[in-house]
């Protein structure tokens, strides 16, 4: 399997993504120019990571430039023939600008930068999948977040298919599991931190698990969640 990570101007994460790849999991990366219009070498058994960051600066909206570069009309045709695509924080904010997830990201409730550690689980379709392997499954995930924009907001109808369709790939929670008001960082709707979209091959999510890969950092949580989200095939359906 291989990674392409998308870099656009602004990108912060990039490094980050590309060493957790090939360092932490011993995956094939190759770095992506956001002027790219050419990603064939890409097949659908391989994944593109849109990474976080400040993507042209955050102007208009995160991510609304970014989903008009290049290489995003490419990105998006790769997911529409079933390639997996994963966004992080701006690379989730990416994805909901271009049409490829339902939702957006809104203003942090309290309208300001957040940057901590904070508790995850998992829901949804992945959560009943990844009860099958054992050695990755956790109720509880403790990933770090920063973001200023991260507040998941849909509609009613959305939320409810969202729900339906076993879509919502994590929640925030409590160190136990529990979801409260005090372990909601932004204010997302029903504490969503991550989706899928309906066909389970594009995902995104805010917390960034990249930067939970290494013992040396005293966290590997981060290491199990990208390994059993992009690596594992029966996810697609």
């Amino acid at each position: 399997m291989k990674f392409g990570v998308v870099i656009f101007p602004g990108s912060n994460c990039d490094r980050d993504m590309l060493d957790a790849l090939q360092y932490d999991l011993n995956q094939e990366v190759v770095p992506l120019w956001h002027k790219s219009e050419d990603i064939s070498a890409f097949s659908t058994e391989d994944c593109i990571v849109l990474p976080g960051g400040f993507s042209y600066g955050d102007y208009l909206r995160c991510g609304a430039i970014a989903r008009f570069s290049p290489v995003m009309k490419q990105v998006i045709e790769f997911a529409n023939n079933g390639g997996k695509v994963y966004g992080v924080c701006n690379g989730f904010q990416i994805l909901c600008e271009s049409g490829l997830l339902p939702g957006a990201l809104l203003r942090n409730e309290r309208q300001q930068y957040i940057c901590k550690n904070l508790f995850i689980k998992p829901d949804g379709f992945y959560k009943e999948q990844l009860k099958d392997d054992p050695e990755r499954f956790q109720e509880v995930y403790k990933i770090p977040i920063a973001h200023g924009e991260g507040r998941f907001y849909a509609n009613p109808q959305t939320l409810e298919e969202l729900k339906a369709n076993g879509q919502i790939l994590f929640r925030y929670c409590d160190a136990s599991g529990n979801e409260t008001p005090e372990s909601n960082p932004n204010g997302a709707i029903d504490n969503i931190a991550g989706i899928s979209n309906a066909g389970r091959n594009v995902f995104g999510m805010m917390p960034h698990p990249e930067r939970a890969c290494s013992a040396v950092l005293g966290n590997e949580d981060g290491k199990k969640i990208l390994t059993s989200l992009l690596m594992a095939r029966q996810l697609v359906s």
